[in-house]
């Protein structure tokens, strides 16, 4: 069985005292569930446990000032599934269907809603409708809950009117907010600019005490700075001193090691030329026994030959030069000889020509032109 409906059993034919027929008039709600039903002897009627949506309007409805309005609500219901309740609901509602029961809602709701309208202002129902639609259901859900009925929830869904009135209202309601916003903005205006003006000042105190601090701390500052430099200045002369010292120290150290290592190096090379000497010692005498002996006897015997041969030159250039000079003298004599022959011929020629005269001597030259 589907749980969204409810169903009534009741036999078709009640029981009677004085009547020969057996049976029950007892009713039978069942709902969300299952039961027997006899056929042709049990009637069985169903009715919906849906929720409904009823949609309220009521139209040209004056108000407590007068002014007719145009409202819409919304109304959720449904059957309450009590068992008392349910009675009167199934008692009430059992052979209709959804449509029907809607109607029935609905011509009470608008009837509540026609009243509550009228005991209200414009202003009442428009700025609070959740207000007004509490209203609504507090005063329908007696007369509904009678028949069975729950109302679930109510809402306004619209509030207009044909004379303009909201929309007066709105603009007389805009038109004095604007004046209060205009007025608002003038204070908060004349407020900003005298608060502007107060935070200008304190601003400008706290920049004069902040550029006083500023100062006070730069000035401090400065001295801490000119403190430290001199405190470094110092301890810096002080190291470069100690540094100066301590080169100093060891430039001394590092010139007696220097010292040591030479006169180290000294007394090691005094030992290696020791050991050089004689080594030298020893190989000159292993040289004079092995080569300049035997050289000395070489060299006399080679002087001995080249002193025999050098007399033997001698004698033999002495010889040549007397065998030269001899035939030098032998032809210097022949020479002179030959030309004191010639001179003297030549001044016998010469004394003979003086004899003879010019022609002499012209015959003389005609003999000697060929040559």
């Amino acid at each position: 069985m589907n749980p969204a409906f409810v169903v009534r059993l009741a036999p078709t034919l009640p029981r009677k005292r004085d009547s020969g027929c057996c049976g029950s008039d007892v009713k039978q709600y069942v709902y969300g569930g299952w039961a027997w039903a006899w056929w042709c002897i049990t009637d069985t009627q169903r009715l919906s446990l849906e929720v409904m949506t009823i949609l309220c309007r009521c139209e040209n409805i004056e108000t407590s000032e007068g002014v007719p309005l145009y409202v819409t609500g919304v109304a959720q219901v449904k059957i309450m599934t009590e068992k008392e309740l349910l009675a009167v609901a199934c008692e009430q509602f059992l052979g209709k269907n959804v449509q029907d029961v809607k109607n029935v809602i609905l011509q009470t709701l608008e009837g509540h809603l026609r009243s509550i309208l009228g005991t209200l202002t414009v202003e009442q129902i428009y700025q609070d409708r959740d207000q007004f639609a509490k209203l609504v259901r507090e005063v329908a859900a007696p007369d509904v809950g009678r028949m069975g009925i729950e109302i679930l929830s109510f809402t306004i869904k619209d509030v207009y009117d044909k004379v303009d009135y909201l929309s007066s209202l709105g603009k007389t309601q805009t038109a004095a907010v604007r004046r209060d916003a205009d007025i608002g903005v003038a204070e908060a205006e004349r407020d900003a600019g005298i608060r502007e003006a107060e935070c200008k000042k304190e601003m400008m105190d706290v920049k004069f005490l902040a550029d006083t601090k500023i100062a006070d701390s730069k000035r401090a500052f400065e001295l801490q700075k000119a403190a430290f430099s001199e405190e470094v200045n110092m301890k810096t002369a002080e190291a470069q001193l100690a540094y100066e010292l301590q080169s100093a120290r060891d430039a001394r150290e590092q010139q007696k090691i220097r010292q040591e290592e030479i006169e180290i190096e000294v007394v090691q090379r005094k030992k290696q030329i020791d050991v050089e000497e004689k080594e030298i010692i020893r190989m000159e005498k292993e040289l004079i026994a092995t080569v300049k002996r035997p050289a000395e006897a070489e060299a006399y015997r080679m002087q001995q030959i080249a002193e025999g041969e050098k007399v033997k030159q001698v004698l033999l250039a002495q010889a040549e030069a007397e065998k030269i000079r001899k035939l030098g003298e032998a032809e210097a004599f022949v020479i002179e000889a030959t030309g004191k022959a010639e001179a003297e011929r030549m001044k016998l020629k010469a004394e003979a020509l003086k004899q003879y005269g010019e022609a002499a001597q012209l015959a003389l030259v005609l003999d000697a032109l060929p040559e």
